[in-house]
């Protein structure tokens, strides 16, 4: 399985995005995948999605992207977290494979 790459956005790119990247990085290493997790705006989304496997936002999505993006809200609420994590784990395994 290559490295995959994962976008977390939030609307400014610093508070509940740091909470989901923390998530994010501790459910790939429980599950031993090889991430590359960076923390942006969701402005900056659609520039740095080449490149990228995964876009996780805390925000509605404001457009289409090129990659599968998840909306992460259950991660700030609590409300289906586990079911949000399998999503991100099949999405992560099924990009590591390609």
């Amino acid at each position: 399985m290559r490295k995959i790459k994962i976008l977390v956005a939030c609307g400014a790119g610093i508070a509940t995005s740091t909470v989901v990247m923390k998530r994010i990085e501790d459910l790939m290493k429980d599950n031993h995948i090889d991430a590359d997790v960076q923390q942006i705006k969701i402005a900056e989304a659609t520039s740095k999605q080449a490149g990228a496997d995964m876009l996780v936002s805390t925000t509605i999505l404001p457009t289409e992207y090129d990659i599968p993006a998840v909306t992460a809200l259950g991660y700030i609420t609590g409300i289906g977290a586990d079911k949000l994590d399998q999503q991100i784990l099949e999405t992560a395994k099924v990009a590591g494979e390609n």
